[in-house]
């Protein structure tokens, strides 16, 4: 097994993919590592809408700019948010924790409290923003555990997210999209992106040690 840096080292921004299908058990891994991603007071405040069928794909290409791994994937991540933190939402959260731990719902009431109190200060754009980068932190350990699967991967954010969000009927669930991440396998003849070397700043501009 290799480790997470040889990992990171081997992906990269998979920009031509051959449309190979990708192993339900696979898939489901890959997913699994985004499920168990940290978030704040671990409201897990996203949902992720796995597009496999061709024909939705076709019809998302034209809303995200026809970047060839939108159609060339195996599977299309969507990572859609929470619009809003709602009070509601929040106690769904804490309920399911009190009952899946068997504990007085009443041992968290301080935590669940501060929650609402905490995200009932936000606008609504604050919320999306927030629950966006706890989305992303689930986008970063699906990458990882996809290159450990051999799996290539696009994180990418050039799309129209009201145009997406309306084809995919978000609103009606109270979501917004915020990421997508294409899954497959590179066609290592006909991608430009595979032969290029890896460049990242110089690591001593990257870190400040204090």
């Amino acid at each position: 097994m290799k480790n997470i840096i040889e990992l990171l080292n081997w992906r990269y921004a998979t920009k031509k993919m051959t449309g190979e299908k990708i192993s339900s058990e696979k898939i489901n891994n890959i997913l699994e590592a985004a499920h168990l991603a940290p978030s704040g007071i671990g409201l897990q405040p996203y949902e992720i809408i796995v597009i496999s069928n061709p024909e939705i794909k076709k019809q998302i290409l034209p809303i995200a700019m026809n970047q060839a791994p939108i159609v060339e994937s195996s599977h299309l991540l969507v990572f859609a948010v929470w619009d809003e933190y709602s009070k509601e939402r929040i106690d769904k959260v804490f309920d399911y924790l009190t009952e899946k731990r068997n504990v007085d719902s009443a041992k968290y009431d301080r935590q669940r409290e501060f929650s609402k109190q905490f995200f009932g200060n936000m606008s609504i754009e604050e919320n999306f923003h927030h629950a966006a980068k706890q989305a992303n932190i689930a986008l970063g350990l699906a990458i990882v555990e996809a290159a450990s699967e051999g799996i290539d991967s696009t994180p990418m954010e050039g799309f129209d997210p009201i145009a997406l969000d309306e084809f995919l009927k978000l609103p009606s669930k109270g979501l917004r999209s915020s990421m997508l991440l294409a899954l497959g396998y590179r066609d290592q003849e006909n991608d430009w992106n595979l032969k290029l070397e890896k460049v990242r700043k110089p690591f001593e501009e990257f870190v400040t040690f204090l």
